[in-house]
């Protein structure tokens, strides 16, 4: 039985294992949603809350995560990760749509287009310009752009809400089943394909950035969108808010509290030096950030000079940045098919690692948990094919009419700041004041032969998880039920969205209790053994196992010694 077991797979080569970590944590937050936090909250004045927090808590989290275990709570919250691939399936039936003779976003003589439709033409510009058109569109009252309409009803044939499920969306349909085939074949022999894979996946979007970066730079108006994007206002520092969406914009695009960062940093080995990789990749993540935001706002500069309107009245948050703002410029630039084609391929590289290392995550927890079983020929290849085909037919529902409004739901519940600032929180417990963060700097020296900075350690034990209790507590004072435009979700909505939000939190209390009430002796005696190292793993010179902690109870066989 033993022989037909299979070891453990490694990174067969060190930049696999960077490229496969930099394509995770640069997705989408990095290229639409910092720079529209920055114009929305003040400019350029957002880095400096932004750099206090990626210091302060990214940096800590991202070494953290890079050398522990992983739990069932990071498992919870990669399942609802899982619904942001038809972000992608959005994405392939643009770029499909890229390579017809006219952008069908650039028309209204489409099936789905209505009367109110403005077509993207010299002539509507020019109208727009001189102040003809601007009233009537911008208010939404009389007339919609053609790329909205092609957003709204093209693509997604949005119903009047989410009780109205509708009909499915059949090309929608084929795109989410061609990503998910992409999926399973980028990671079903583990590293030896994933290793491969991201040559292409994590390197050409950065390809494509360069490309949409220049042209943007090249833009008429591109300056007045780049002021836009870097124009400080130092009075908005004191909004509380500016500071909330700073720290949750460092946890989302650092990928901490997912479960990728453990899982992709398991397969080195116990040599790696995680503390070099760390910064590196840290500093690559909000540099790369910071350069997306002179492509994104050169672009929105330009238009905002060819309809005469303010870069306030062309930018939006979320999916519509993505498949409006952008589809809408490309289809006013020379060439509009290049342009359109080269941004949704930088969109689906851009979320294809990201999407197929949280798949990764998951699968990688029940074959460490049960080895004996799944590290045998094949079983690994069958448990991935089971998990995509039920996560494909579970979310059939998101190509729907009402669709849309599921997916807003679950995006803001399931996999909300609240959740990741909760997990980032326990984690710093579990470590600083229960294993030691003493004890995990002697760890990190061992495996990489230097001693993390002090800072990290006052990370571990104050800072991170003070400001992670001050924002899991903000998201409670400053909540906002959710909307979607103009439509406001029913009352039953809120309470199955609570319930999406709870199910990953509630994990970690109901798995301590139940280690309390196994364990014997008296309660002062369970609790004394529950928060010590076991005696069989006491420091870090003794063996290479991992580390757990109360949130971390799947084995990974992560690069780190001791054993909570």
């Amino acid at each position: 039985m033993e022989s037909k077991m299979e070891k453990r797979e490694t990174w067969m080569k060190k930049r696999e294992y960077f490229l496969a970590v930099a394509g995770n944590v640069v997705g989408l937050g990095n290229v639409w949603r910092f720079p529209y936090l920055c114009y929305k909250n003040g400019g350029g004045v957002f880095l400096f809350p932004y750099l206090i927090f990626a210091v302060l808590c990214g940096l800590p989290l991202f070494l953290l995560e890079t050398v522990i275990g992983i739990g069932y709570s990071i498992n919870v919250i990669q399942v609802y990760a899982t619904i942001y691939i038809l972000i992608l399936a959005w994405a392939l039936l643009y770029l499909i749509s890229s390579f017809r003779g006219t952008l069908p976003w650039a028309t209204c003589s489409n099936p789905w287009n209505t009367d109110r439709c403005v077509e993207l033409t010299s002539a509507n510009w020019t109208a727009l310009h001189n102040g003809n058109l601007t009233a009537n569109w911008t208010s939404g009252n009389l007339t919609k752009s053609s790329v909205s309409e092609f957003w709204e009803r093209g693509v997604l044939s949005m119903s009047g809400g989410i009780d109205e499920i509708g009909t499915v969306k059949w090309e929608l349909l084929l795109c989410l089943l061609a990503c998910w085939v992409a999926c399973y074949f980028c990671i079903w022999k583990g590293v030896r394909s994933t290793g491969k894979v991201v040559y292409v996946t994590a390197v050409f979007p950065y390809v494509m950035l360069v490309i949409l970066l220049v042209r943007g730079l090249t833009l008429p108006g591109a300056w007045q969108g780049v002021v836009y994007y870097l124009y400080p206002e130092p009075s908005r520092l004191a909004d509380l808010q500016v500071w909330m969406e700073a720290g949750t914009q460092v946890l989302f695009s650092y990928g901490v509290g997912a479960g990728t960062l453990t899982t992709l940093g398991s397969y080195n080995k116990f040599k790696n030096n995680c503390y070099r990789d760390s910064l590196w990749l840290c500093l690559l993540n909000s540099c790369t950030s910071f350069i997306a935001g002179f492509a994104v706002f050169s672009a929105l500069g330009f238009m905002a000079q060819a309809q005469g309107i303010p870069i306030n009245m062309v930018v939006d948050s979320g999916p519509g940045l993505a498949f409006i703002a952008f589809p809408q410029a490309a289809a006013m630039m020379p060439l509009p098919q290049l342009w359109a084609a080269c941004f949704f391929i930088m969109l689906i590289l851009l979320g294809l690692d990201t999407t197929f290392t949280g798949l990764e995550t998951i699968t990688s927890s029940v074959i460490d948990l049960f080895p004996e079983t799944m590290r045998r020929p094949w079983r690994r290849e069958i448990l991935l094919l089971l998990l995509c085909s039920v996560c494909f037919i579970l979310h059939i529902l998101l190509t729907t009419q009402g669709g849309i409004y599921l997916f807003q739901l679950i995006d803001y519940y399931g996999a909300s700041g609240a959740c990741i600032t909760c997990v980032s929180l326990v984690q710093c417990v579990a470590v600083g004041w229960v294993f030691g963060a003493e004890r995990m700097c002697d760890a990190v020296e061992e495996m990489t032969g230097q001693r993390p900075w002090l800072l990290f350690k006052l990370c571990w034990c104050c800072f991170t998880p003070l400001i992670c209790m001050v924002g899991f507590i903000g998201s409670f004072v400053d909540y906002q039920p959710l909307t979607f435009g103009n439509y406001v979700y029913p009352d039953w909505s809120y309470y199955l969205g609570w319930a999406i939000a709870l199910s990953s939190i509630i994990v970690i209390p109901i798995w301590a209790i139940g280690k309390i009430c196994l364990t014997k002796g008296s309660l002062r005696q369970r609790l004394l053994v529950l928060c010590h190292p076991d005696s069989d793993h006491v420091g870090p010179k003794t063996n290479k196992e991992n580390l757990l902690s109360e949130t971390e109870i799947i084995p990974m066989s992560a690069p780190l010694p001791g054993m909570l």
